[in-house]
């Protein structure tokens, strides 16, 4: 099967933009440069085509309950209109993937819409059927990543940026994590303040076929997902299918730094090992590190102790656009966990020092 595309394929084609295959999707990568495109965010506002993530609704009388035994945060805690970070975990506790989860306002029908990440809408369709089916629950789970096109638009004037094309709407009143209908350029849309940089920003959902509408009326700079990358970076986000894979680097939600989403008094599949792990401890932790020694690290370089013996891997790393400096992310046992200790890097088989910090890199 080729590549799936987003609605705005063509339009950010003839806009200059690069390509690159993300999650079985052909998506831009960048159109100026990821520098240039990175300041933009970090010091104005930019505009991300991110309609390769999936969507998911799921509706019906016992719509809360599938929600609940399938991811690992309290959606019980949701009012209309609220969203919450969380995680989907195996029978082990190790991460499937992460989401988002919108708790709809009581209309239509439509009670939850969860967004995992590019590429596992199919799988996150079929998981949540399936336990459905097995657990004889009244629910209906739809497939809509095609009926949504997703744009993220992010930076200090991300609220300037949005109040202009929606200004009926009061987007200003929405905090962190909360969400809302709101016409944008004649287009009813899912407006949500939440995104993946560390700005402040809008997530705004829109009709696939009305896609064309609402980009043109968001005034930023076109970003890539290039720079969505060293965005994320910066802030330590972690990166599906890089940062934890459950085949390639199977981890728990506590080994990766969310723990913070796992609700142990709700009942959830995975519940169990989680608690067990808890209780235990970790022996690895997910860490962020800055290289004292030139060179950039890369996804699976060894992370090395000061006498050269390999204790973790670099899972992302980049030379930060806001910094000037190389960053990196990855797992290390918890006795190197600790800010300030020194470790080494292998870029390329070479020792480069590094010293281990917390995450973000940036004061946001």
């Amino acid at each position: 099967m080729g590549l799936r595309k987003p609605p705005l394929y063509d339009a950010h084609a003839d806009a200059g933009a690069r390509f690159t295959e993300f999650g079985g999707w052909d998506m831009p990568v960048e159109y100026d440069s990821i520098k240039a495109e990175h300041a933009a965010v970090r010091e104005s506002v930019g505009i991300f085509d991110v309609s390769h993530m999936s969507e998911i609704e799921v509706s019906g009388p016992d719509a809360t309950a599938l929600m609940q035994r399938l991811t690992t945060n309290d959606v019980t805690a949701l009012d209309p209109g609220d969203s919450q970070y969380s995680a989907i975990v195996d029978d082990e506790g190790v991460i499937i993937d992460d989401t988002v989860v919108y708790r709809l306002p009581d209309r239509d029908g439509r009670v939850y819409l969860f967004i995992p990440n590019a590429g596992h809408d199919e799988e996150m369709y079929d998981r949540w059927t399936s336990f459905r089916d097995d657990w004889d629950l009244d629910a209906t789970v739809e497939d809509v990543t095609e009926e949504w096109a997703m744009f993220a638009v992010q930076g200090p004037d991300a609220l300037d940026t949005v109040t202009d094309a929606a200004p009926d709407a009061n987007l200003g009143g929405l905090s962190k994590f909360q969400a809302t209908f709101a016409d944008v350029a004649g287009v009813e849309c899912w407006v949500a303040r939440t995104g993946y940089t560390g700005e402040d920003g809008f997530e705004v959902l829109c009709p696939w076929d009305d896609a064309e509408t609402v980009w043109s009326s968001l005034d930023a700079t076109p970003c890539g997902l290039g720079c969505r990358d060293t965005l994320r970076m910066e802030m330590g986000y972690l990166l599906s299918g890089q940062d934890f894979d459950p085949e390639d680097e199977p981890r728990t939600p506590y080994e990766a730094g969310i723990g913070f989403v796992v609700k142990l008094d709700t009942e959830f599949v995975g519940r169990d090992a989680l608690e067990q792990q808890r209780e235990d401890g970790v022996d690895e932790t997910f860490v962020g590190f800055t290289l004292l020694d030139r060179g950039i690290p890369r996804h699976g370089y060894d992370i090395a102790t000061e006498d050269g013996d390999v204790v973790g891997v670099v899972t992302s790393g980049t030379m930060s656009p806001t910094l000037s400096e190389p960053i990196g992310l990855g797992y290390v046992p918890t006795e190197y966990a600790e800010s300030g200790t020194i470790v080494q890097v292998l870029v390329r088989g070479r020792e480069k020092r590094a010293k281990i910090v917390t995450p973000p890199f940036i004061d946001r």
